[in-house]
């Protein structure tokens, strides 16, 4: 797993920052026979999941587990340090793995065994409505923005992210105000920049991954929220696609989920329109250079 874990590393690096040690693909006994979706899970990742079963990959898992005649369980852990480690990849001896599907991780992430994506977010901003920010309609809008309106603005960001990077690049250091990924506190989730601090006033923009800022933009009635999605340009990846995760060694298992994912592709896209999520396609990559 990403040195702050999945979702809340793509916060800040978008879930690409990769573990320097890649497991090997080291083949495995053939597994028994399923007797449960057993889904690993971060228990207060809202808008991705929550012990509740509330969140964006709970739906789908419920999704799975139907169309597999399966019952969905789950094995939380705190998506920080060594996320897949403690969770995927853990096995006392004489004991099965505790789960066996992660259900979101960054295409190319290699702690895993990576399914083929099945959906593409990018970063957003994130604002208050009314403002007078409501003619940014794309990133390039907000930076052909007055320079002196610019530079009252307080842009609440994840630290060593795309966002951090965006600011770097067009002369925006100052107005950024940085928030911690790697936070200890079991109850800090990933949505507070928004539901919390935007909607207080306290910053006037936010920049975050999509799901999040899309999800927590919904449930924020007062004042009412702004969501756009941010494109990716030269230095700056803020498109990403997301795909499911099993051990490396069950082939089998990676082609029955990729199976699930086609045949259950418009219940998953209804359920990432339902949270909010902004889908985006391959236009929001950046230029090859």
């Amino acid at each position: 797993m990403t040195h702050a874990g999945l979702h809340r590393c793509m916060l800040a690096a978008a879930g690409i920052a990769l573990a320097t040690l890649a497991p090997g693909a080291a083949a495995q006994d053939p597994p028994a026979k399923r007797t449960a979706l057993r889904v690993c899970q971060d228990p207060n990742n809202l808008p991705f999941s929550n012990v509740k079963g509330e969140g964006i990959e709970n739906k789908i898992a419920e999704v799975f587990g139907k169309s597999l005649g399966l019952p969905v369980v789950y094995y939380s852990f705190p998506q920080r340090l060594a996320f897949i480690r403690n969770t995927l990849r853990f096995k006392l001896p004489g004991q099965d793995y505790p789960c066996d599907i992660v259900i979101g991780v960054p295409a190319g992430y290699d702690q895993v065994s990576v399914t083929k994506p099945y959906y593409r977010s990018t970063y957003a901003l994130v604002f208050a409505k009314g403002k007078g920010l409501d003619k940014v309609t794309s990133g390039e809008d907000f930076l052909k923005l007055d320079p002196a309106q610019l530079a009252k603005l307080r842009i609440g960001i994840y630290d060593r992210s795309p966002a951090s990077a965006w600011l770097g690049k067009h002369n925006l250091v100052e107005q950024g105000v940085p928030y911690q990924v790697m936070n200890a506190d079991p109850a800090q989730y990933p949505g507070e920049i928004i539901e919390k601090d935007l909607a207080a006033g306290k910053i006037d923009v936010a920049i975050v991954w999509g799901p999040i800022a899309g999800y927590y933009a919904q449930r924020v009635k007062t004042p009412a929220l702004a969501v756009v999605p941010l494109k990716s340009e030269p230095g700056v990846q803020f498109d990403y696609q997301i795909a499911m995760g099993v051990r490396y060694g069950e082939r089998e298992w990676k082609q029955q989920v990729e199976g699930l994912i086609e045949s259950n592709r418009p219940q998953i896209e209804a359920i990432l329109k339902e949270y909010g999520v902004p889908l985006v396609d391959a236009s929001y990559a950046a230029p090859k250079q």
